[in-house]
């Protein structure tokens, strides 16, 4: 298949798979004679685990050792748990931070009650 169905079939852009392409996260493809690229089922199957990675914000240095680790199917998935467990981590200091950013965009919402920018409170805080 083409980078356009391909692209279609994983939903990721078909820059995004060049892109891939160039920093080896996928192989490159075979060409046709008129120089398309033609791409494989394993090659689809790799871009939907990719696809997955980054929905997750699994860094490309990260999923690389995940798609290299997947080729040593009988040894410890340590390496892999602590991917995840790290990722994990990233995720709950994200959420603390948004938490922070909400209490302090609610207080200032409330703090506002004039009707005119020159009264605004908001702004007043802001500019302090």
């Amino acid at each position: 298949m083409q980078i356009k169905q391909l692209a279609h079939l994983v939903n990721i852009n078909a820059k995004t798979i060049r892109y891939y392409e160039q920093i080896n996260l996928i192989p490159a493809p075979k060409r046709e004679s008129n120089g398309y690229r033609t791409y494989t089922q394993a090659d689809t199957e790799r871009l939907i685990f990719i696809r997955r990675c980054r929905d997750l914000q699994i860094p490309i240095d990260d999923i690389k050792t995940l798609l290299v680790a997947q080729s040593y199917g009988d040894k410890s998935c340590v390496e892999v748990d602590d991917i995840i467990e790290n990722q994990l981590i990233k995720v709950r200091a994200a959420q603390k931070e948004l938490k922070k950013l909400e209490v302090s965009l609610a207080s200032l919402l409330t703090n506002c009650t004039a009707n005119t920018i020159n009264d605004c409170q908001i702004i007043k805080e802001l500019n302090s």
